[in-house]
């Protein structure tokens, strides 16, 4: 299995807290050097470890606020 490197460019925000410390937090992160995305995962406490995710591109991003912002 190939090494996987990121670096966490921003934080953003923390979405929420589990009781075990774990934070699902919106970032700005380079995957493997590229481009940097916009991530939602759960992280644990400093970073240390992380659980499976969501990355999404500018234009996703924008596209899911135009989703949620809809008077449905």
């Amino acid at each position: 299995m190939a090494e996987l490197s990121y670096e966490i460019v921003k934080e953003l925000g923390v979405l929420s807290v589990s009781p075990k410390g774990w934070q699902k937090e919106l970032n700005l992160i380079s995957w493997n050097g590229r481009e940097p995305k916009y991530d939602i995962r759960d992280w644990a406490p400093g970073h240390e470890k992380m659980g499976k995710g969501i990355t999404l591109s500018e234009e996703e991003v924008r596209e899911l606020l135009s989703l949620l912002g809809r008077n449905d």
